[in-house]
């Protein structure tokens, strides 16, 4: 058997790594160490001492941060005080600030916003000509564009004039038989006056006869038969100058109380002339008033009816706005108050008008199918009444607008003694023209010349008692 004192002892060597093992729990649950060998001392100490180097350093860390973070120390009581003192201050300039403009506000509200009425739903309106053929026609030529300017009386389109030219000549030559023909009835109307003066010197011949011979039947100087023959003649000459007398009396029915120029049937032929004459006339299509061309609906070619649109005139000298304010502001708008307007095409531009008038009923009320608000089915809807705005001719020219284009209107209702309602009737014409005057004073400069050229001048007739014969 072996000796087990030859066998070598491992306790020990087993123990020291335990013992190092469980020092740091002994340290850190009881604060105290095990009973350590001189070495485990020794490196004990090592370690508390670098702990300790590790502590001071953090330490040390500590203080500089506290020393560079000094500001946020805690303020003394006087510096809390002005630091209160000077937010009590900035406080209340703040609340004067707001104070103040809640009473500047209130100021212009009293004295500014409150009398004005202001509305962005407003439009420039102005007058749109419509263009069309009295005629129809076929078209050969259109003379203008649109944007273009045209003045009154120039010619914007042309038909085809070759029926209108047949119809003219038909109608000059109607107008010339029917001078003639008054002419010749008034030469009739002598000619049966003359037939009267001779039927009755042959009435006033067998009258006197009759008278000579009937007085010597008594004596048996002439024959019975010769007296009643001288009757019978007288009679008939009787009838006949009854006779002429009366067609005498038709003729002068025609005739007198006339001339060439107001007999009947020349006036009718006259007037058919002068028709003639307009619609050849129309054939150049002529614009009524000064303006600017738009709306161009016709082609050369195209064959047009009566009263078709073809073109269409605006003259952009004479424009309004069209205020559709809301019926809740109506109350303090007066004809007459000054309106200022604005617009998106010219910025910085400032229009000066009047309140013209307030239109007679609200849009819904003149629209195409009206609201039937009676049927049950009702919403409360606020309406707009149109109120039509003027503008100054002499800022139009300077900045013209074109119809259609919004504005912002501003009317200043400082003063309400206006009207509502407008009490003035118009004495003259809002709009005229003189164009087609001028086609019918042509045209009776044409008919005249036609009549004096087809009057025929007569030789004085001489009646048989010496006296110039009544001339018509």
């Amino acid at each position: 058997m072996t000796d087990r004192r030859d066998v070598p002892d491992m306790s020990n060597e087993s123990d020291e790594p335990r013992e190092y093992r469980y020092r740091y729990k002994y340290l850190r649950k009881y604060q105290d160490a095990p009973p350590e060998s001189e070495e485990s001392k020794d490196e004990e100490e090592t370690q508390d001492g670098q702990r300790q180097e590790e502590s001071r350093d953090s330490l040390g860390d500590r203080e500089d941060k506290q020393d560079k973070g000094g500001d946020k120390k805690k303020p003394s009581p006087g510096e809390r005080r002005k630091q209160k003192r000077k937010r009590i201050i900035v406080l209340s300039i703040i609340a004067a600030v707001f104070i103040l403009a809640a009473l500047i506000w209130l100021l212009l509200y009293i004295f500014v916003f409150s009398q004005r009425e202001t509305t962005d739903d407003a439009y420039v309106r102005g007058d749109m000509v419509t263009i069309s053929s009295r005629i129809p026609g076929t078209v050969v030529e259109i003379a203008v564009e649109e944007t273009e300017r045209v003045h009154a009386g120039q010619v914007l389109l042309r038909l085809d004039p070759a029926d209108a030219r047949v119809s003219l000549m038909n109608a000059e030559g109607q107008l010339a038989q029917a001078v003639r023909e008054a002419q010749q009835r008034i030469q009739q109307a002598a000619q049966a006056d003359a037939a009267v003066t001779q039927r009755r010197a042959q009435y006033e011949t067998e009258r006197d006869n009759y008278r000579r011979r009937h007085p010597l039947v008594e004596q048996h100087a002439v024959a019975p038969e010769e007296a009643e023959t001288t009757e019978r003649q007288m009679q008939a000459a009787g009838a006949a100058l009854e006779q002429a007398q009366r067609e005498a009396a038709a003729a002068h029915a025609q005739v007198d109380g006339t001339d060439v120029h107001d007999f009947p049937a020349v006036i009718q032929a006259r007037a058919q002339f002068r028709n003639a004459w307009i619609n050849n006339n129309r054939n150049a299509i002529v614009s009524p008033i000064d303006g600017y061309a738009a709306r161009r609906q016709v082609q050369v070619g195209q064959r047009v009816q009566p009263g078709q649109d073809l073109l269409t005139v605006v003259p952009l000298s004479d424009l309004w706005v069209d205020a559709n304010f809301k019926e809740t502001q109506l109350q303090n708008l007066r004809i007459g108050q000054p309106v200022e307007i604005t617009t998106d095409i010219y910025s910085g531009v400032i229009y000066h008008g009047r309140v013209v008038g307030l239109n007679a009923g609200t849009g819904s009320a003149f629209s195409l199918l009206p609201a039937e608000n009676a049927t049950g089915n009702w919403i409360k809807v606020v309406q707009r009444l149109p109120v039509r705005i003027g503008l100054d001719p002499r800022e139009l020219t300077r900045h013209p607008l074109r119809i259609g284009l919004s504005t912002y209107v501003n009317a200043d209702t400082h003063n309400r003694d206006g009207l509502v309602l407008s009490e003035r009737i118009r004495n003259h014409p809002l709009a005229s023209t003189a164009v087609y005057e001028r086609e019918v004073n042509e045209a009776d400069r044409r008919a005249e010349a036609i009549i004096a050229r087809n009057t025929v001048s007569l030789p004085a007739i001489v009646r048989a008692d010496g006296k110039p014969q009544r001339s018509h």
